[in-house]
């Protein structure tokens, strides 16, 4: 039906139910019968009362909203704007000079908000009824783990889903056990799931807990696998509370959701002051990393973003992107090396950016080792010297570095080129009004290079899962939570500080496999794990510099400063020398350089 037309029905009604309230009210005022002379009064109203009351609900805009979905504000909104028709008429009729009894003037507004409150009541729940599917319509039952306020709004939404039909909740309120939600009963604790689950007769479980710390979380899955169900879970409270998605909107449980840490605390009026309506500039924009941070520095609305990255491919993918879902932002897409001077001061002596995260790098470990060591150093060395430089002569005023907990101690030529990097921008630091801000994270799920697409595609080939060492650890977080922490580190950054993320406890690799072989629906018996050896240049811990003898608190809970060794004055020179007169020089003198000017950094032998 046209809006048009929906609209003029809804005002026929309500003019229909002004006019039979007000005979009502006459009516119940003389007792069900209406006497000469008052009959006559009723009907001589009525053509003034009628109008009135139209043009102030029409003006008031009761008509904007959809019946289908009348809530309480609408009946607020009924309440209220009855009320100024229930002043108005008083006034109105004693202009008129018609007389009209005291208690009607009172009864026909209650009666009034009766009728237009319960018609949209009543026709709002003739909808959901048409709408909601019935029981046999070939749904898959499934169950429902949370707390009932989450799991309320879920088997609301799921009502009408034509997939999933709830059979049950678990929630370990006990003043929630044998209650009704929507009509679907609290069934017990999640405890007692496998021990109900033969009654339930589902195939799946809902675990809707975003508000839940990953150990709840955890907790919820393994009685899931316990009682032989596959389990299904809810966005996340961040995306739920970005409006992003919805709570119906059900997918599978991933290693973020067991991994999970507590939200990040952001200064959004700080980082909105900082980054709003300025020019920022992301390098590496086509990565994991930087395309993250550009879609995080979009929601405090700059100038402008500009996106340099060397990868056509990748650069295109994360202008899509950005046209779909922030057409009104400007952006601009520069394809660039980072290492081309020429090329990265005519670009920041154009965009003249306020702020630039510097996120290119190569980073794969085995692959910076040996062959590819010396462009590991003129990619992450030089091109942090080259825009850092550029930056200095362009005015900008915060250049922040992402770094690597692999720069602490290295091991590495990956690791060392990083902590040669940090140490640059130290040396930098008091030539200039620039302030050079360091941020070392560990691994993030997903990113490129992470073990976790190895993983998935490991398995989706049959196995085996190969993981280099029993007892190898890392730290994991996820993309939007490191690059929200760049993004306060570089806020609370004065210049010269090498922040370092708390990044919670280490994970055993070969766990996370196991967890992803389980969420992938198999078991070690069906997908194999295989210990090949740790790789060139190889750590079997990380270190992040977080213990308290290392580094120094912040007022942000998940940001430390490291208590690091600071940059020596000549290295700038030095550096420029090498690069100058070195000639292509092997993985050997590469490690040999980078050992002298970086003492803790030990290569690993093989």
């Amino acid at each position: 039906m046209p809006n048009g037309l929906r609209t003029l029905l809804a005002v026929f009604h309500d003019l229909l139910a002004v006019a039979a309230a007000w005979l009502i009210a006459f009516w119940l005022r003389f007792n069900l019968e209406l006497p000469e002379p008052h009959d006559e009064q009723a009907w001589l109203s009525l053509p003034w009362v009628v109008p009135l009351y139209g043009a102030i609900f029409y003006g008031a805009g009761l008509y904007r909203g959809i019946w289908r979905y009348a809530s309480l504000p609408d009946l607020q909104r009924i309440v209220l704007t009855v009320g100024g028709g229930a002043l108005a008429v008083p006034a109105m009729l004693f202009m008129l000079q018609l007389p009209v009894p005291r208690s009607v003037l009172v009864m026909s507004p209650v009666l009034l908000i009766m009728l237009m409150g319960g018609s949209r009541l009543v026709y709002r729940g003739w909808k959901e009824r048409r709408l909601a599917l019935p029981a046999n319509t070939g749904r898959e039952p499934v169950v429902v783990l949370g707390s009932a306020e989450t799991a309320a709004s879920l088997v609301k939404d799921l009502a009408r889903s034509p997939q999933w039909q709830v059979i049950g909740i678990f929630d370990d309120n006990p003043g929630h056990h044998g209650r009704q939600l929507h009509g679907i009963t609290v069934k017990g604790a999640i405890s007692e799931l496998p021990v109900l689950q033969p009654t339930l007769q589902a195939r799946r479980a809902i675990i809707a807990m975003p508000e839940a710390d990953h150990r709840a979380r955890r907790r919820a899955l393994e009685a899931a696998r316990t009682a032989g169900l596959q389990a299904l879970t809810v966005p996340s409270f961040d995306d739920l509370a970005s409006g992003r998605v919805t709570v119906s909107q059900i997918r599978e449980v991933e290693l973020d959701d067991l991994l999970g840490r507590d939200p990040v605390q952001l200064d959004t009026s700080g980082l909105r002051g900082w980054l709003g309506g300025r020019v920022v500039m992301v390098t590496g924009a086509g990565g994991s990393i930087g395309a993250e941070l550009c879609r995080q520095v979009a929601r405090y609305w700059p100038q402008r973003i500009v996106l340099v990255e060397t990868g056509e491919f990748a650069l295109y993918t994360i202008e899509q992107e950005f046209r779909q879902v922030f057409p009104d932002l400007p952006i601009r897409c520069v394809i660039g090396d980072v290492k081309d001077g020429a090329r990265v001061r005519r670009l920041l002596d154009t965009e003249r950016p306020s702020v630039i995260f510097h996120a290119a790098a190569y980073k794969h470990v085995p692959l910076m080792e040996d062959e590819n060591a010396w462009q590991a150093v003129l990619n992450n060395v030089l091109g942090t010297r080259t825009v850092a430089e550029a930056a200095i002569t362009a005015g900008v005023e915060k250049f922040v570095l992402v770094s690597t907990d692999k720069a602490v101690n290295p091991t590495n030529v990956m690791g060392a080129t990083k902590r040669l990097a940090e140490l640059l921008c130290q040396a930098l630091q008091p030539e200039s009004g620039t302030r050079f801000i360091t941020v070392r994270f560990g691994n993030v799920l997903g990113s490129t290079g992470s073990v976790i697409p190895l993983f998935r595609s490991q398995i989706a080939a049959g196995g085996p899962v190969t993981v280099t060492h029993p007892e190898i650890t890392r730290y994991f977080m996820s993309i939007p939570e490191a690059v929200q922490l760049v993004m306060q580190a570089g806020l609370m950054g004065r210049g010269g500080e090498i922040f370092v993320l708390d990044m919670g406890e280490p994970v055993k690799i070969a766990e996370l496999a196991r967890d992803l072989i389980r969420l992938s629906g198999f078991s070690e018996d069906d997908i194999r794990i295989v210990y090949t050896g740790l790789r060139p240049g190889e750590k079997l811990y990380e270190e992040v510099l977080a213990a308290n003898e290392n580094s120094l608190a912040t007022p942000h809970p998940k940001l430390r400063v490291a208590k690091a060794r600071g940059a020596d004055g000549e290295l700038l020179s030095l550096f420029d020398q090498w690069i100058r007169e070195a000639d292509q020089p092997d993985a050997g003198d590469v490690k040999r350089v980078l050992s002298a000017w970086i003492p803790e950094y030990r290569a690993r032998q093989e």
